[in-house]
């Protein structure tokens, strides 16, 4: 049984990092399972490198239409290829491709939401979906993502869509909410030891502009 918190409401919320713990205590010892690990930027991915490293051979996957202005997702590349070849030599890196369009059709309808929305829900469906299919293609033992470090996104959301792509595809989720355990905290002190650009808003054009105000 995985543990449960009780929210206090008669419901109760799945602990997705004690999901993580369990999964890494039956991985095999001895042949590393294969992760591929969607990563929204380098800072996110810092910590989530260093926790999983010694559990799985991991290629990080980079796919962020959602990052619109082609200066700010080129940026965001090199950091993230920077981070990796400084600190991380035996990890993999693979971009996927660049189409700010389909964000930008698919928050049609959305662009008055508030963060943490409907359109935020839609945007974490279309980054994973494109992650596990990738996973799917190159035969990947599991996937997941780095977007449950950040304090703003709704690591619920995240495993659900998560576990819906594993049940259509075929390819393991890897449960996990990595802010869990100071790991936003430490994202941040990797980030500073390898001088990181940290960025203050997600990516989107939503976010920045409410950035500004």
């Amino acid at each position: 049984m995985y543990a449960k918190i009780s929210t206090g409401s008669g419901n109760m919320k799945i602990n997705y990092q004690l999901k993580l713990d369990e999964i890494l205590s039956h991985l095999p010892k001895e042949k590393k399972a294969t992760l591929l690990l969607h990563s929204c930027c380098g800072p996110c991915s810092s910590y989530v490198l260093e926790y999983l490293e010694n559990y799985f051979e991991i290629t990080v996957f980079y796919y962020n239409p959602n990052i619109t202005n082609h200066i700010e997702y080129q940026h965001r590349v090199e950091e993230q290829k920077r981070l990796i070849e400084l600190a991380h030599p035996n990890v993999h890196f693979l971009e996927g491709t660049y189409q700010p369009d389909l964000f930008i059709d698919m928050s049609k309808g959305f662009e008055e939401e508030p963060e943490g929305g409907v359109r935020c829900t839609k945007c974490y469906y279309l980054r994973m979906h494109e992650t596990i299919k990738k996973a799917k293609e190159l035969g990947f033992d599991y996937f997941t993502t780095t977007l449950s470090i950040s304090p703003y996104k709704d690591s619920e959301k995240l495993n659900q869509i998560g576990e819906m792509l594993e049940q259509q595809y075929g390819v393991c989720y890897l449960y996990a909410d990595f802010k869990k355990r100071n790991g936003y905290k430490r994202s941040i002190e990797l980030s500073k030891q390898y001088h990181l650009y940290r960025q203050d808003y997600c990516g989107c054009e939503f976010s920045k502009k409410r950035c500004e105000i």
